[in-house]
């Protein structure tokens, strides 16, 4: 069994996992299997927001100085939410479908990015613990799936 996990490693993994399931999107043949990868994105990035706005974003807006981090997360957040609502509706025609997902796709990568790069190494300097804080985003997350 592995050691703890800390708040960012976990945030890292359900990164990791998005990108695999896109990726997997884009490699789907039919549109009944990307239908069914686009569901388990959804649910994922929804699960992950939920996580991150209820329990990291508070306690990094509290640790760290530039909060701007956290509000642009946020708010790339809420676009994610409305193309997600989008796509979860079946309102789509097939071809704007598959491009509503590739546009969540390009938005999810540069949050990624940005939280990787900007917000994660600032938390890490930042005086919170992070393990404590990874226990609490686990056990909301386990009470959620």
């Amino acid at each position: 069994m592995a050691a703890k996990e800390d708040a960012i490693s976990m945030l890292k993994d359900d990164h990791r996992e998005v990108e695999e399931l896109f990726k997997r999107f884009e490699a789907a043949t039919t549109s009944r299997q990307q239908q069914s990868i686009a569901t388990e994105i959804c649910a994922a990035l929804l699960l992950h927001a939920e996580i991150e706005e209820e329990i990291f974003y508070p306690a990094v807006r509290n640790a760290i100085d530039e909060t701007e981090l956290v509000d642009e997360a946020e708010v790339e957040h809420q676009s994610a939410k409305q193309l997600i609502a989008q796509i979860e509706s079946g309102d789509l025609s097939t071809d704007m479908f598959r491009a509503s997902v590739m546009v969540l796709m390009e938005y999810v990568q540069h949050h990624i990015e940005e939280e990787e790069k900007e917000m994660f190494p600032k938390v890490k300097k930042a005086k919170l613990d992070l393990a404590a804080l990874g226990e609490s985003m686990k056990a909301a997350k386990s009470e959620r799936v």
